[in-house]
């Protein structure tokens, strides 16, 4: 009987590793490919062990020699740097948060690699994200969450819907970050204890304000910091070295403590208030995608995460046409960022998710 190939997206780091390993085991017949995504210099250190860097690379073809399967690097820079970089410096542009890994996931790691799995003859592909697929009795695909709560990362898959979770497989989805280091051990993976890149892959040295002078100059332009009455308080350096929620590094004095609560790109103004100030309960999202349908019909109660890390909590979505949705929260969420994604869920199964435009205090 022919075996199932599938093509595992291999960074080089422990996850990706054991789903290769994982899937043998079961009998696929599995092809290791590395994604060459950015041609910054990664490597000007020996310690730099992202997913973008030469030593990355290493590792995966080290780890395919172990399980002895064929393993690829594929060059997807071109595609890499329209999509991700531009989106990173654009949205900055605008006065918002970037969130360049959902992007890179969506576009590039299922959506490109999916389409390079196919000229390989392979009919899924794999990667070592933390979260589950299932399929029920309905023929209705899931995306549910990750077993082990601490790692869950289905906040960043919301992108898939049934068209690509019937091709996807996730083989981490039950185990926990402990767990898959023992089995790396187990079998004498030599990344079993490589430590995890936090960085963003494509930036050099994880220095984005130097990396956003370099490349994108008018996007750190130096402007106002104001009160909500319009009041002068001081100046920033440019409005994309702040957060939402940000305290630290504002550099004015003020009798209480002060916040950014807003980005103002259209006036290069980054704008101050109070603790209270930060908190907002209803958002608008667009660039929408829903897992198991293919518009949002009526209004409905979820549970919301606005950020990856952060706990979900209870609101109401409803549908604006079919382009966007308005979120309202029970409760009043802290430091809601536009750029950022919000995602639904039910339950542990990931409804979908979109993109915040408008944040309504």
């Amino acid at each position: 009987m022919k075996q199932e190939r599938v093509v595992v997206a291999m960074s080089g780091g422990v996850d990706s590793s054991l789903a290769a390993a994982l899937l043998m085991e079961q009998g696929y017949e599995v092809v290791g490919v590395t994604m060459r995504l950015s041609n910054e210099n990664r490597d000007t250190s020996p310690d730099d062990r992202s997913c973008c860097s030469l030593s990355s690379v290493d590792d995966a073809r080290r780890v395919a020699d172990v399980l002895g399967i064929p393993h690829y690097v594929m060059d997807f820079t071109a595609m890499f740097e329209h999509t991700v970089i531009d989106y990173f410096f654009d949205e900055y542009l605008r006065g918002r948060t970037p969130n360049p890994c959902i992007v890179c996931n969506r576009y590039i790691k299922f959506e490109g690699l999916l389409n390079k799995a196919e000229e390989l003859g392979a009919s899924s592909i794999a990667t070592g994200h933390y979260a589950r697929i299932d399929c029920c009795r309905d023929g209705i695909y899931r995306l549910r969450k990750g077993q082990d709560a601490e790692k869950d990362q289905s906040y960043v898959l919301y992108h898939l819907n049934q068209k690509t979770l019937r091709h996807v497989l996730l083989p981490l989805g039950s185990f926990s970050k402990g767990e898959t280091r023992r089995m790396a051990e187990a079998y004498h993976l030599p990344v079993a204890h490589k430590a995890e890149s936090q960085e963003i892959c494509f930036v050099p040295h994880d220095d984005y304000k130097a990396y956003l002078r370099d490349k994108r100059p008018l996007s750190v332009c130096s402007g106002e910091i104001v009160d909500l009455a319009g009041n002068v308080l001081g100046r920033h350096d440019g409005i994309a070295f702040y957060t939402i929620g940000q305290r630290k590094g504002l550099g004015i004095a003020a009798p209480q403590p002060l916040y950014v609560t807003a980005l103002d790109a259209k006036e290069n103004r980054v704008i101050v208030g109070t603790a209270d100030d930060v908190y907002a309960q209803e958002l608008t999202a667009s660039d929408l995608n829903w897992t198991m349908w293919n518009v949002l019909q009526k209004t409905r109660t979820v549970q919301a995460k606005i950020r990856y890390g952060k706990r979900e909590a209870e609101a109401v979505i409803t549908p604006c046409g079919t382009e966007c949705v308005q979120v309202h929260f029970s409760e009043p969420q802290r430091a809601v960022t536009k750029g950022q994604s919000v995602v639904f869920y039910e339950n542990d199964i990931v409804l979908g998710g979109g993109v915040i435009d408008e944040v309504t205090a």
